[in-house]
């Protein structure tokens, strides 16, 4: 059973679309919410498995409010409102399905067939990501105790350190977190197609990595996947860590691939930037580029550190453009930044170094 927060602030509305979903087998809506603020403090506290939100609401509209949960804590989320001028760009703010609102006149029976038919197309999703989905919301706002706490893997525990002595063919890692998926959606925009390989790791719940590739890829002339085990790294190419598998890289002859691990989080995160960082290194050396992009946290810091002592070009978002400065900051006061650099300045540092002009 896939539960539900239904999100709009007229009363009746909500009855309406309540009673649609909770006769649809699979859906219960577990609560309903008359504003932003109102969503925000129930997807806290019932974790549901799938929003839906209006887009005109008081206090915070709809497409504000969807923007701050895909960069936040991204999760499924259909938008059912009279907009439908907004059909197809609100898919760019990250929801997965849009169900216009009855026009005048329309039979409600032919709203209730389109709310159906939305929802069952998204039950593939809302499987994969109810498998992977991030446990224990509540946890965010709570005080745990010292025994509760997770115990953090240093990253040597899952991919021991032992950096190419000799650089290799140029790769670029990237490394983001919370505030990732606009801030990369603006760096890709501005990427040319003919660069080295680009790896990355954003954390992202399971089942958006894949949807989230194609976004990027959609908007660039970069051919961006979710990477698979054993993949070949090309020129031109990009490849997102899936969001329940850490990403690394091997060499093989004379080209790269990549290496999916199922094992424990680093860093308290899975997909872990310390382990990429720290597979790029062992594998490519100091002809690597690392790039550090807004993230709460410190996943990276070690490994990144270790790329610099060893010769690769690292650099970090600056502060005035992370949504979160920590990442970024944790790198740069252990010394594992060469260059600190504007969100909107990454994508030129990455061709400069891509045309040997940054080391």
């Amino acid at each position: 059973m896939y539960t539900v927060l239904v999100i709009d602030d007229s009363p009746s509305i909500r009855r309406v679309i309540k009673d649609m979903i909770d006769g649809i087998d699979e859906f219960h809506v577990i609560e309903t919410a008359s504003d932003a603020y109102d969503a925000r403090e129930k997807i806290k506290q019932y974790e549901p498995d799938l929003v839906t939100i209006d887009i005109n609401m008081p206090r915070m509209d709809g497409v504000t409010f969807l923007r701050n949960l895909m960069r936040l804590h991204p999760m499924p989320a259909v938008v059912i409102s009279g907009e439908s001028v907004r059909g197809n760009s609100i898919f760019d703010d990250g929801a997965v399905g849009f169900v216009p609102k009855p026009s005048v006149g329309e039979s409600m029976s032919n709203f209730e067939a389109r709310i159906k038919d939305t929802l069952l197309n998204l039950t593939f999703l809302l499987k994969r990501y109810t498998l992977k989905k991030p446990k224990g919301l509540k946890q965010v706002i709570s005080t745990k105790s010292s025994n509760e706490i997770e115990r953090k893997v240093h990253p040597d525990e899952v991919i021991p350190s032992n950096p190419a002595r000799f650089g290799g063919d140029k790769v670029i890692a990237i490394g983001s977190s919370t505030g990732g998926v606009e801030s990369l959606l603006r760096v890709f925009k501005q990427l040319p197609g003919n660069l080295p390989p680009i790896v990355m790791t954003q954390h992202i719940p399971y089942g958006f990595s894949n949807s989230f590739a194609h976004r990027l890829n959609d908007n660039s002339e970069v051919e961006v996947c979710e990477a698979k085990d054993g993949m070949t790294l090309e020129r031109g190419h990009a490849y997102l860590a899936p969001g329940n598998m850490h990403l690394t890289i091997e060499k093989f002859g004379s080209t790269y691939r990549t290496k999916l691990l199922d094992t424990t989080k680093v860093s308290q995160h899975k997909p872990s930037v310390d382990v990429l960082f720290r597979s790029v290194n062992n594998t490519v050396g100091g002809s690597a580029m690392a790039v550090m992009m807004t993230g709460m946290g410190d996943d990276g810091m070690i490994a990144m550190k270790d790329m610099f002592d060893n010769g690769a070009y690292t650099v970090a978002q600056n502060e005035e453009s992370c949504v979160v400065y920590g990442m970024p900051k944790k790198a740069v006061e252990i010394g594992a930044v060469k260059d600190i650099i504007h969100l909107d300045d990454i994508p030129k540092y990455i061709v400069e170094f891509s045309n040997g002009r940054r080391k």
